[in-house]
């Protein structure tokens, strides 16, 4: 298996929204905002539950929010 990096745009989307914090997110999603921030900071990959139900509460599709890189 390849060594991949998953990449996220959750906070670009979050912040495009205009004055959603983090908490406001992670309330939405069901975790914590430390979870939320570790997620925003790509230090943690969620489950794909979670990775839906963000791409749920910021309305955009899972695709747009994360994305797999090749490592080199």
């Amino acid at each position: 298996m390849k060594d991949v990096q998953i990449n996220n745009s959750v906070k670009l989307r979050r912040t495009e929204l205009g004055n959603l914090t983090q908490s406001d997110l992670a309330k939405q999603v069901g975790v914590t905002r430390q979870t939320m921030n570790l997620i925003e900071a790509q230090k943690y990959n969620p489950t794909i539950k979670v990775c839906l139900l963000i791409a749920n509460a910021l309305d955009t599709s899972i695709e747009k929010l994360f994305w797999m890189e090749e490592e080199l």
